[in-house]
């Protein structure tokens, strides 16, 4: 499954260098040195944290990542990594106030590090698990305790922040209940959705290797260009995917221009995406680390209601989501609530998640998360009677209905951000493309420690505006850690967004979290190719 692994963006080239060469580089807290901005363990950040409001019980766990063999149903097994054994990991669920403790043991092999992200939390800036930046890296046979505050009710899940492990089984959800709970439902099911390829046709490390090299110098003849005008199928890693169209997995020796093709996919396009949908062949698509021939299923009542809370914790394709025979009414978006919204189906992009509440009916049937523009599917089941498995393959009509995306929503009323004047601007230029792999922010590939890359500053108390351009010819998701900003003056709070090519979004924040954080693209092989950028509050 997935978890964030920035290693090759944030060490700039050291991450395979171990752990002394990072050691060499990093003090205790990431860039507490840099003069003028404010450190991830000063005095600005945990004068916020004792504002925050606490119930005083502590949430205790540890999490140890280790190598495991998963099995992923209908006989397929991969050899991957995965806190205490399984993917997705076992669920983290707090009330809002209570703080979580939670120890990190690493027992990845050799040198490899790891950290924990909070992905969509905004929490006390030591504790966000971005390696230098503001933490040490968690070396292998060593541990991590996490100690924070998690104030804001909402559905969130954590990953690691180090190379491509986000393209692992490093990841598990983390419930923060609302103690003053406005909805009314009967049960609530937690959908995890993630595109799977280690230990099957690969890893993450190889894919990206791979893709670095770029497609500048191939042959493109009879492929498609990367805008995709001819689509073409996932791999299937030599397994049987039910009829699914889908063609072999090229050998590590074939190649086109004298480039291995093992990873990279060609001609994936969505008119949704606005053209080119994704850059990695997966063999598999997963909800709840099921495969679609052996689905995870969930047991209900007719006309009971049910609250799905699902996240994407994939690393480079965009889901559409739909349950068969249902309305979703959408309720909330990255934790926070929207006016509802009734839609057939859902555009969902890596590190997004939304809650919607369905009404159960009689029967059995398929919860589908279509693999935008990559011809190939995820499957789960609710079942509420009697009735038949449908088909790994089904396409419930739902798919093709109303097909929402976060910029059809608006924030409910009581989370819209106050008119306010804006203090400050950035522009974020989204950067590069498939020809080199020099996917950057405003031109420049990041890198922690690099002296002439400028963070984006900000002031605690600002009203910030973000104005995402992205100049290139694929999507991105982009993603603030430690903050939810609004999309327009009306749209819903968010921390992961959907930037489609050619296109501007503009969204804005205010300033009540100190430290420094990241800001970048959550498809995991283009955040670690470099769409990455740090915001840094001044002291």
């Amino acid at each position: 499954m997935n978890s964030i692994n920035r290693r090759s963006i944030l060490l700039a080239g050291l991450g395979a260098a171990g752990t002394g060469a990072l050691a060499a580089c990093n003090n205790a807290s990431g860039s507490a040195g840099t003069p003028g901005l404010v450190s991830p363990s000063g005095s600005a950040v945990t004068r916020v944290e004792k504002k925050r409001s606490s119930t005083g019980k502590v949430m205790k766990r540890s999490l140890t990542a280790t190598p495991v063999r998963l099995d992923l149903g209908g006989g397929v097994m991969a050899r991957t990594w995965a806190f205490d054994g399984q993917a997705p990991g076992k669920e983290i669920r707090l009330t809002a106030g209570d703080i979580l403790a939670a120890e990190l043991n690493n027992q990845l092999p050799g040198k490899t590090i790891t950290s924990i992200h909070w992905h969509g939390l905004a929490l006390r800036n030591d504790m966000d698990g971005v390696p230098p930046a503001t933490q040490q890296a968690v070396r292998a046979g060593s541990a991590f305790a996490y100690r924070f505050i998690a104030d804001a009710p909402g559905t969130y899940f954590f990953h690691p922040h180090v190379g491509v492990q986000l393209d692992r089984g490093l990841h598990a959800p983390l419930i923060v209940e609302d103690p003053k709970e406005p909805l009314s439902y009967d049960d609530e099911w937690v959908v995890v959705l993630d595109d799977w390829l280690d230990g099957v046709t690969g890893t993450p490390d190889e894919a990206f290797a791979e893709l670095k090299q770029g497609m500048g110098g191939m042959d493109h003849g009879g492929m498609g260009g990367m805008g995709g005008s001819s689509p073409g199928p996932e791999s299937s890693g030599g397994h049987d995917m039910g009829g699914m169209d889908m063609s072999p997995s090229p050998s590590p020796s074939d190649s086109t221009g004298g480039m291995s093709m093992k990873f990279m996919l060609m001609g994936a396009d969505s008119e949704l995406l606005g053209g080119d949908a994704g850059d990695v062949k997966y063999p598999y698509h997963l909800i709840n680390g099921r495969v679609p021939q052996d689905p995870d299923v969930y047991t209900g009542k007719p006309g009971k209601r049910v609250r799905l809370r699902i996240v994407n914790a994939g690393s480079d394709t965009a889901y559409r989501v739909a349950l068969g025979g249902h309305k979703l009414t959408v309720t909330h978006t990255d934790g926070y609530p929207v006016e509802r919204h009734q839609t057939d189906a859902l555009l969902i992009g890596m590190g997004e998640r939304y809650d919607v509440l369905v009404t159960l009916d009689d029967g059995v049937f398929p919860l589908v998360a279509l693999a935008e523009g990559k011809k190939a599917s995820a499957m789960a089941l609710i079942r509420t009677g009697s009735g038949s498995k449908p088909s790994p393959t089904v396409r419930p009509k739902e798919l093709d209905g109303l097909i929402t995306s976060a910029s059809q929503l608006r924030a409910a009323d009581d989370v819209r951000l106050s008119p306010k004047k804006t203090d400050r601007v950035h522009r974020i230029d989204l950067t590069g493309g498939m020809d080199k792999y020099n996917w950057a922010i405003n031109g420049k590939r990041f890198d922690m420690n690099n002296p002439d890359a400028s963070p984006l500053h900000v002031e605690a108390g600002q009203r910030v505006r973000l104005d995402f351009v992205n100049t290139t010819d694929m999507w991105h998701p982009m993603h603030l850690h430690g903050h939810t900003y609004q999309l327009g003056s009306t749209g819903p709070r968010k921390d992961t967004t959907i930037v489609l090519p050619k296109k501007k979004v503009s969204v804005v924040f205010d300033a009540d979290n100190p430290g420094q954080w990241l800001l970048h693209c959550h498809n995991a092989y283009h955040g670690e190719a470099g769409m990455m950028a740090l915001v840094a509050y001044q002291s």
